[in-house]
């Protein structure tokens, strides 16, 4: 068997935090429309890293290991009477997201793409359990 030999991927300068911020907006309008309908009020937040108050709640060691988080009361648990003293928030860390995408094949609109895709399930009161199935059954 011949190893074949490829050219290293070029990925230009890395998008800033607004860059990254524009290109998740941008692919927020991409996805299902019976998706985002039921996100009105959910904003996206870019931050290099999640806080280290953040990584030490979920038991994370390296902040490169987390790309997203959905914080805020998913649609399952929401109630008319409820007060509501924040927005729903995705977060996306751009440098975890940057360095899965350069050791990856995938286009970085669609990682970004996927991920607010990921968070957006757990809008809808979807566990991590439930998304990798719901993603195995997208690839079948």
């Amino acid at each position: 068997m011949t190893d074949r030999y490829e050219e290293p991927r070029d990925f230009g300068a890395p998008p800033s935090l607004a860059e990254m911020e524009s290109i998740a907006y941008q692919e927020f309008e991409h996805i299902p429309d019976e998706l985002r309908s039921r996100c009105a009020g959910v904003a996206i937040r870019v931050e290099d890293f999640a806080d280290d108050e953040t990584l030490g709640d979920m038991g994370i060691e390296s902040p490169f290991d987390l790309m997203g988080l959905y914080q805020g009361i998913p649609l399952t648990q929401q109630s008319t009477q409820d007060i509501r003293h924040q927005p729903d928030i995705i977060h996306l860390y751009r440098r975890p997201i940057l360095d899965y995408w350069c050791e990856g094949t995938d286009d970085l609109r669609a990682v970004v793409r996927n991920i607010l895709i990921h968070e957006i399930g757990h809008h809808f009161g979807f566990s991590d359990e439930d998304m990798d199935r719901i993603e195995g059954d997208l690839r079948r």
